[in-house]
């Protein structure tokens, strides 16, 4: 799978994709570390698409890995300070390799850019990948969504 990825930046015409990406990886990937309720509350449906498109021009860089078609098929997001707002994994690319090569895609833009560190609030799933990484736990966080409590994790990794 791996093989027949290559990585770029995120244009508007992705957002719809992108949208389905994230909304498909809390269901297939995080259902296996959250309850169902948890699960529905963090996304009852896919993002409507001019809100991701809204958030594609909003400055941050965002790097999508995509198959041979030029459909992404992940995608991760890193704003001017170092903080990695989002990193999503369709189901069917999670585990291949997919993932690490997009984060190390955006640890080198990240280093190009002279930040010195990096962060996120990762769920469960995500922590056990950026740990891998090198990212160091915080601490655990708690709050609610649509009524419903969550739980991720403030990581942090210094790149200098």
């Amino acid at each position: 799978m791996l093989a027949r990825m290559r990585i770029r930046p995120a244009r508007s015409g992705d957002a719809a994709t992108l949208a389905l990406i994230f909304h498909s990886a809390v269901h297939g990937i995080a259902r296996g570390d959250y309850s169902a309720d948890q699960v529905r509350a963090w996304s009852p449906a896919p993002m409507p698409t001019a809100t991701k498109e809204d958030r594609l021009g909003d400055g941050r860089q965002v790097f999508v890995a995509v198959d041979a078609r030029d459909t992404p098929r992940a995608f991760i997001e890193l704003e001017a300070d170092g903080h990695i707002d989002c990193f999503y994994c369709h189901p069917d690319v999670a585990g291949t390799g997919v993932g690490a090569a997009l984060y190390a895609w955006l640890e080198a833009a990240a280093r190009q850019a002279g930040i010195a560190r990096l962060y996120v609030e990762a769920s469960d799933p995500a922590r056990r990948f950026f740990a891998k990484q090198g990212f160091s736990v915080l601490h655990r966080r708690e709050f609610a969504r649509r009524g419903v409590m969550l739980h991720n994790h403030a990581m942090e990794k210094r790149l200098a």
